[in-house]
């Protein structure tokens, strides 16, 4: 039996997700394994085991947030 080493590679590959712009508060909440982008996190991961997309023991897991800019509130900002 021959092993395809392009499917070993696969299935061990890291598991990105892009939550694209997010409030400082909300990040700082995700960091801490809490929060609402955390449970879309879990979501997310559930699905793909679910359709088989990643292994049932799958761990890596690589989230791409950003920060949004604060808002300025000043004399000129209107």
């Amino acid at each position: 039996m021959e092993s395809n080493p392009d499917s070993k590679l696969e299935s061990e590959a890291p598991v990105v997700i892009d939550l694209g712009k997010k409030r400082r508060k909300q990040i700082k909440k995700l960091r801490k394994g809490s929060g609402k982008l955390m449970d879309r996190v879990a979501t997310c991961i559930q699905e793909l085991k679910s359709s088989g997309s990643i292994s049932q023991s799958a761990q890596p897991v690589i989230i791409v947030v950003k920060q949004k800019k604060k808002k300025r509130m000043g004399f000129l900002s209107m």
